[in-house]
């Protein structure tokens, strides 16, 4: 008789067959930046969390490298003083992003820096495009993000991350890219990125939500994806692999799986997904509470993404992952 349960009798031999495996590279670390110095700084809805400064940064940098992480992705908190509708501030050599950029490369060279690519830091509608007549402009918006994209690639960024989901922008930032002599530079899409319920932890780790009660829309949900369609994020991703991704990303993680398998299924680049702010806070919520148990369920999550067929995960477990995988 076949007995399938021959092969979990033991930790020995489920490792032995085990499919599916987490290792250090499979990671891309978001980290948040803001002005100030010694800042360490936890953010209220993500536990164990921060925004740091250019020197703490550092820190943190020459900590992941040694842990075995091998990429970073960066965001940075703009004050206030700082936005307008344009996000000229978006463009400023000497901007907090090109400063985080140039501190990572001083402190770790080697380490993989990816960057955000919107407008929504520094946006005071905070969105990720120009407002226009109460509207979203997507080809203003692309101007700026091309120009944006070259600016990080002049502080040394190894790839840009939009996250805007303006239509063209993959290929409008390429061609740039190229004509600014940065062609060694990549690109990683947000293809499939969802309007989603789960992110507001990290607009608030940024303070990068839509402003209410002003001439703009109330929400993302003309230029982010419908949670609602799948056939869509094959179509965008495809449009993205077309126009120069060397990456694309699913975006949120667990609600997902179903895009990432198609995604998968459908492209010859790796792909990546991103285990989202509101993915983070509720387990940890629950973890508080005793009713889940924090590492079990974290590992299992993660397990769920790459099994999924996410070649890399940006993930705030990232450290929390590492240290358990020894």
């Amino acid at each position: 008789m076949r007995r399938n349960r021959r092969l979990r009798t033991t930790p020995a031999i489920r490792a032995m067959v085990r499919e599916t495996h987490l290792h250090p590279g499979d990671f891309i670390v978001p980290l948040f930046v803001a002005e100030g110095r010694g800042l360490r700084e936890e953010i209220p809805s993500m536990p164990g969390y921060y925004r740091l400064s250019l020197d703490t940064l550092a820190q943190e940098a020459r900590e992941l490298w040694a842990m075995g992480l091998k990429s970073v992705l960066l965001f940075v908190k703009v004050p206030d003083t700082l936005k307008d509708n344009a996000g000229t501030e978006a463009l400023n050599p000497e901007g907090l992003m090109q400063r985080a950029v140039k501190t990572v490369k001083d402190a770790c060279p080697d380490l993989w820096v990816m960057t955000d690519v919107a407008l929504d830091p520094y946006s005071s509608f905070g969105h990720d495009g120009i407002v226009s007549e109460g509207r979203i402009a997507n080809d203003p918006t692309v101007e700026v993000l091309a120009r944006m994209s070259a600016s990080h690639a002049e502080a040394g960024a190894d790839m840009v991350a939009p996250s805007d989901m303006m239509d063209g922008r993959i290929g409008a930032i390429r061609r740039h890219l190229d004509a600014e002599g940065f062609q060694d530079t990549g690109i990683m899409s947000y293809s499939a990125k969802y309007a989603s319920a789960f992110y507001g932890p990290f607009r608030d780790a940024l303070d990068s939500a839509p402003v209410k009660g002003v001439e703009a829309p109330r929400d993302k949900k003309t230029y982010q994806m419908d949670p609602a369609n799948r056939t869509e994020a094959l179509r965008e991703t495809r449009m993205d692999v077309a126009e120069g991704a060397d990456i694309v990303m699913v975006k949120p993680g667990l609600c997902y799986l179903d895009i990432v398998r198609e995604v998968r299924n459908a492209v010859d680049v790796p792909v990546a997904v991103y285990q989202v702010s509101g993915e983070y806070a509720m387990l940890k919520a629950a973890a508080e509470k005793g009713w889940l148990d924090h590492d079990a369920v974290m590992l299992e999550q993660l397990t769920a993404i790459k099994r999924a067929g996410a070649d890399l995960m940006a993930s705030y477990f990232a450290k929390d992952a590492v240290r358990l995988l020894g």
